[in-house]
């Protein structure tokens, strides 16, 4: 008797579809998570908070939260709910568990982004690893993604809000004090509400911060609201998320993925669209913008600066008929008519705008081959000290010394900033296994006559230092290599004479990598800059910047 598979098949089937729907098993209310990091292969925690009646089938909004420096993910949970530390208590003693509060409809979550490190680089990785291990688990409303933070993580709210804008709804950063080269960022924010918080007694971050980002915002035409509390220190989040009142504010906001107007500005590849709008060639390092809108339908006017290329995805955008022609204008010149795409590319040939799809070549500066330097440490990477040479074992010493003194991101730094909990590997160049030069950026310290691998490399590496050189000088630059990063860092280390300016949450020496662009070249220390700058589109060396590395006379330089 042949048996029947057919019931059996259908109960699997049945499995499959709703296992969505009964996966999550975790409690309600506030708890604690990790996601695995392949920065570093660790897990990072972050602080969850799940409504009490949770419904599997529901989209929800999700509010991200940013904790300040000092803090963590566990006090951050607490602040957005208006849970400050009861009267007395250290933010030890209150991190050591979650007091009851208001329920509400949101997922919130709360990176811990290696502790006070800021938000660029490997922290803010850690945000959008997050964001993406809270999507797995949970079914979020794209369209009510919100983002907040407080000092430190008010910095980060305006920038990790405002180099990707198009992800999220509103965005509430309160007494912010946000990294160097945010504020050219701003035209970004145009299609995003915000709302400033700030104390006008502000003694870590001036409250002229926010009075200034809320006049910047104000006169581009952005959506902007700004409480001041008077006679408040630095405490402001105390009144700004009073009793949850923030989710209220951000119940009102929606993101419109298409909106008639885009503004938006970078300087990177890496962060090259907003919206419907795609920057397809730039210069790495200069500041392009587009601003496009929507005239009437299928009427477009166009502004760029140091832009060459872009493409409009304008596939479901109201404004869009298929069935007509396009009519567009690009800074102020004539009318032009063209077929209607939903994927519509321009490019420039000898200054002047033509239709057709930017392709980078090979070799050319595109995303995740851009640089500058802090690129390469901006994702997984290892530390590399050379062998080679017959070092005495004290100078074998010494090498990795170094390597480990620029790994270590965890040095303690008192009781407030504490460690950054990022722990890169250390290797020598005998060490570095096929793994590692196929899923790591590598820092190479030492020169071809004294790393193994920077000698593996030797011919297509743009510049090596003299071996004379090395007591007195320094050379520091980014290359491309094989679908990941080499920073080369040879003689005297970048961190030599470092002076740190601004709101700065990174240890020594890693802080001092944010500031540099593809290359430099130094003598006694970074306050003596010989030359420094960009590659060119092709990873080239401008002449102008050639010439002054070979009048060094300590560089050997590529033709």
């Amino acid at each position: 008797m042949k048996t029947s598979h057919k019931p059996l098949a259908v109960l699997v089937t049945l499995l499959i579809s709703i296992a969505p729907l009964v996966a999550q098993q975790l409690p309600a209310g506030p708890q604690v998570l990790t996601f695995f990091s392949d920065a570093d292969d660790t897990e990072q925690p972050y602080a969850l908070y799940i409504p009490k009646n949770y419904d599997p089938q529901k989209k929800y909004p999700l509010v991200v939260m940013l904790h300040g420096a000092g803090s963590n993910h566990r006090l951050a949970l607490r602040r957005v709910f208006g849970k400050s530390n009861a009267p007395g208590e250290t933010d030890v003693e209150a991190t050591r568990y979650f007091p009851e509060w208001k329920d509400v409809e949101y997922i919130v979550a709360a990176t811990y982004a290696r502790g006070t490190a800021g938000y660029q680089g490997i922290p803010e990785k850690d945000v959008y690893d997050m964001l993406a291990d809270v999507k797995k688990r949970f079914t979020i409303d794209e369209d009510r993604t919100y983002l907040t933070g407080l000092s430190m993580g008010g910095g980060g709210t305006l920038w990790i809000g405002l180099s990707r804008p198009d992800i999220w709804a509103a965005l509430a950063p309160v007494c912010p004090a946000p990294p160097n080269g945010t504020d050219v960022l701003a035209p970004n924010a145009f299609n995003v509400p915000m709302h400033f918080f700030h104390g006008d007694q502000d003694q870590a971050v001036p409250v002229s911060v926010s009075r200034d980002w809320v006049k910047r915002l104000k006169d581009s035409g952005t959506q902007v609201e700004y409480k001041e509390y008077p006679g408040v220190n630095h405490n402001s989040w105390e009144n700004a998320y009073n009793d949850g009142s923030i989710f209220s504010w951000f119940s009102q906001f929606k993101r419109n993925q298409f909106p008639d107007r885009v503004r938006f500005s970078s300087a990177n590849y890496k962060y090259n669209n907003a919206y419907w709008v795609t920057l397809d060639q730039l210069t790495p390092g200069t500041l392009a913008s587009i601003d496009v809108k929507f005239t009437a339908t299928n009427q477009l006017d166009i502004t760029t600066t140091n832009l060459d290329a872009f493409t409009l995805k304008l596939t479901n955008h109201p404004q869009f008929r298929s069935d007509q022609p396009l009519t567009m204008v690009i800074n102020g010149g004539k009318k032009m008519k063209v077929p209607a795409t939903t994927d519509f590319s321009m490019k420039q040939a000898d200054r002047k705008w033509m239709i057709g799809k930017f392709e980078p070549s090979l070799v050319s500066k595109k995303q995740n081959a851009e640089g500058p330097i802090r690129a390469a440490f901006n994702s997984r990477h290892i530390y590399v000290y050379g062998t080679s040479g017959n070092p005495s074992p004290e100078e074998l010493d010494a090498r990795r010394s170094l390597a480990e003194e620029a790994a270590n991101w965890a040095v303690y730094r008192g009781a407030f900033l504490g460690r950054v909990m990022f722990f890169p590997r250390i290797v020598s160049d005998k060490e570095v296994r096929p793994s590692d030069l196929e899923s790591s950026n590598l820092i190479l310290f030492g020169t071809k006559e004294t790393n193994a691998i920077l000698e593996k490399y030797s011919d297509r590496l743009p510049l090596h230092l003299n071996p004379s050189a090395t007591k007195d000088h320094g050379l520091f630059y980014v290359f491309p290599m094989d679908g990941h990063y080499i920073a080369v860092s040879s003689g005297l280390p970048w961190w030599t004479g470092q002076q740190v300016q601004g709101f700065r949450f990174m240890s020594s020496p890693a802080i001092r990598i944010q500031d540099f662009k593809d290359f430099l070249i130094f003598k006694e220390g970074t306050t003596n800059i010989i030359a420094d700058g960009y590659f060119d589109q092709a990873w080239r060396i401008p002449d102008a910047d050639r010439k002054k590395l070979v009048s060094a006379g300590v560089v050997a330089v590529k033709p």
